[in-house]
């Protein structure tokens, strides 16, 4: 066939083979539909409310190098059995994800079966060099809870430190403690909405698109996509800097309302504009630079015309493959009941008991900001004092139904440095716990201070009647249960007591260990094993 030919039928739409393109992708709608469930979950939260964007900037990167690509040739020979073995792959994962019921999982899933869709239809050879566009949709995808709240806290902190730094440069006094910004008179607290991550996702986002579009070395774009996480953090920390300064000047009401939303997009635009500056200036170091209009890609035309290629799609070989398989793979999943899963036999902490033994408790309630950051579905925290004891106990546990469908265990050694604690070891060791089912078990035993007040920690993650002092392990062994006895439940355990100005550690360790063989033993009824 010749090329005027191939050019001729451009824009003419082949029934044959968009009913099997339609079908490829109807087939998969199953396999996926917990993962898209999941991201239109994460899309209504700050944090992720670009996600919906993220596929339409990918289709404009597809639209804007297939307009670089000529129309192909039916006759030519096209190699699709590498979309087709990617299709089957990213289904299966999808399908273990549904299993191990982790919507992550299935969301990556998603994002490989995408690839494979594009490797099939336009062959290896020309479908390969198309996957930026679908690399870019990995910016749509939520982080797994325990790798976003770690990054959170990190960032938390950063940017007390920084915004703190700021605030000095304005000769303003300030006392920072954790992530509490100490004024004086008004104390400013960087929450998890203030970490710069509602920012860093999307100009991070943006950067890539930035970093295609940019006409210039490889180089170049690496700079402008590596620069956007460190510039993010640097001008949200100029942010509550600025904030600082304001309150400390003018009143709380400066970090409150619309004039705090307004400075964050302030901000966000104040990155993307630096970005177009570090451009400039990179093509300024260049021998014969471009002028601006020229240095980032615009250009929009013939983009209606590649559009009008899509459904032109032929109906290959490779194609009706992939789509029956999918068909047959998607059929078969459906019609196959799903493990169920096993409900925990559990009494509610609210009936823990207040006296054990010669110990008296009183049980306290988490701030309502505090609790949905935890996430648990139901949890104690409870002071206990004995007489004759020096310093009190205190117990915390929550207590998680599900850890694979969006909430989980936050390790309290990520969370202790934001309340300002310094941890000065944490170290995992032997404990005995005799007349318990416990007997001698590891947990993570910690020393931490904030001023002069010195407490001691232990803290392990109670998995389905394993004590793992590991999360990375606890998280491992949350997919395992899932899949082998459709149990995903768990519970994260602390005893907390205070070291004395006139004790030793091992005075403070004995008084944990003798409120331990009170409180263990009626821990199994609100904890099942």
């Amino acid at each position: 066939m010749s090329v005027t030919n191939v050019q001729s039928r451009l824009g003419a739409v082949n029934p044959a083979g968009l009913g099997w393109f339609i079908l490829l992708v109807v087939a998969a709608v199953p396999v996926f539909w917990l993962g898209l469930a999941s991201l239109v979950s994460a899309w209504s939260t700050a944090e992720y409310s670009h996600g919906p964007l993220i596929p339409l900037i990918s289709l404009y990167l597809f639209l804007r190098e297939l307009r670089q690509a000529p129309p192909h040739d039916p006759l030519a020979p096209v190699d699709r059995k590498p979309g087709v073995a990617l299709i089957l792959f990213a289904l299966a994962f999808g399908i273990f994800g549904n299993l191990v019921r982790i919507p992550d999982l299935v969301t990556y899933a998603l994002i490989l079966w995408v690839g494979g869709v594009v490797l099939v239809c336009m062959g290896w050879d020309r479908g390969r060099r198309h996957q930026l566009p679908v690399l870019h949709l990995i910016f749509m995808l939520p982080l797994p809870q325990f790798v976003f709240w770690q990054l959170t806290i990190f960032l938390q902190l950063i940017s007390s430190e920084l915004g703190v730094w700021f605030i000095r440069l304005a000769d303003v006094p300030v006392f920072l403690e954790g992530n509490v910004i100490d004024l004086g008179v008004y104390k400013l607290q960087v929450a998890e909405a203030c970490s710069g991550l509602r920012y860093l996702f999307p100009i991070l986002s943006f950067s890539y698109l930035f970093g295609i579009l940019y006409q210039g070395p490889f180089w170049h774009k690496a700079v402008l996509f590596l620069m956007a996480a460190p510039l993010t953090v640097f001008m949200n920390s100029f942010r509550i800097g600025m904030i600082g300064v304001l309150v400390n000047s003018y009143g709380i009401e400066h970090a409150e309302g619309f004039l705090h939303f307004f400075e964050g997009w302030v901000i966000f635009g104040a990155c993307i504009g630096f970005l177009f500056l570090m451009a400039i200036v990179l093509q300024r170091m260049t021998p014969n630079p471009k002028p601006l209009s020229d240095t980032i890609d615009l250009d929009t035309t013939g983009f209606a015309d590649q559009f009008r290629r899509l459904p032109g799609i032929a109906p290959a070989r490779g194609i009706i493959v992939a789509a029956l398989a999918t068909l047959a793979v998607s059929v078969a999943f459906v019609a196959t009941p799903s493990p169920p899963a096993v409900a925990v036999d559990r009494d509610p902490f609210s009936l823990f008991p207040s006296n054990l033994g010669t110990w008296s408790g009183q049980m306290s309630e988490l701030e309502p900001d505090v609790l949905q950051v935890l996430g648990a579905d139901d949890y104690i925290n409870a002071t206990y004092q004995a007489p004759g004891e020096v310093g009190y106990v205190n117990l915390f546990a929550a207590f998680y139904e599900k850890q694979t469908e969006g909430s989980g265990i936050h390790s309290p050694e990520v969370c202790l440095p934001v309340g300002g604690w310094e941890v000065f070891s944490i170290t995992p060791t032997q404990v005995s716990i005799p007349d318990t089912i416990y007997g001698e078990f590891v947990v993570n035993r910690a020393v931490i201070q904030k001023g002069l007040t010195k407490q001691l920690v232990y803290y392990w993650f109670e998995q389905r009647g394993k004590r793992m002092t590991n999360d990375y392990l606890a998280k491992a062994s949350v997919v395992w249960d899932s899949l082998t006895i459709g149990r995903t439940d768990g519970a994260l355990v602390r005893f907390v007591t205070p070291i004395g100005p006139n004790e030793t550690e091992a005075d403070a360790e004995a008084r944990m260990q003798r409120f331990m063989s009170e409180a263990l033993g009626r821990l199994p009824r609100f904890i099942p094993g």
